[in-house]
């Protein structure tokens, strides 16, 4: 069974809400609630800056990825979200995700990706660690939460 991707839309939403609030560690660490609402996830995913998938398996949705292809701060593609529903962690399938997320850039000719980990998700930061993630600075994101930016270099 492989992963594939399928664009969020406004029908599908709900679906994506339900994958995030399936974490709420996550959520609490992000924004200090443990469950998000519709409206903040639309505006998260459903804007015109950055490009929101699905992660299937088969016919199942099992997490997300959103990613911008160019930051206007730094003007690197930047992956700003990969998470996992709460029921399918722990099989590999964020690493498939991602495999498959990196190829599609490779393919686009990108030769680097960046992203950001709040400074609290020790589980975070191991995760993009083990996949060729190098820590390159800090940084100041949305509520004044300190983060680590990470860098992967395709040669």
């Amino acid at each position: 069974m492989s992963v594939q991707f399928e664009e969020i839309t406004k029908e599908t939403l709900y679906i994506a809400l339900e994958i995030i609030n399936s974490n709420p560690s996550y959520n609490v660490l992000e924004n200090g609630k443990h469950k998000r609402e519709l409206a903040d996830v639309e505006k998260e995913l459903l804007n015109p800056v950055s490009t929101s998938v699905f992660i299937k398996l088969d016919d199942t949705y099992i997490g997300m990825i959103d990613y911008l292809m160019e930051n206007p701060k730094d003007q690197c593609p930047w992956l700003g979200l990969l998470i996992i529903h709460g029921d399918y962690q722990g099989f590999g399938f964020g690493t498939q995700a991602y495999a498959l997320y990196e190829s599609d850039m490779r393919k686009r000719g990108l030769k680097r990706i960046r992203l950001g980990v709040i400074k609290e998700n020790g589980k975070a930061k191991q995760f993009w660690e083990s996949l060729g993630f190098l820590s390159i600075k800090t940084a100041l994101w949305k509520n004044g939460k300190e983060i680590f930016v990470y860098e992967k270099l395709f040669s």
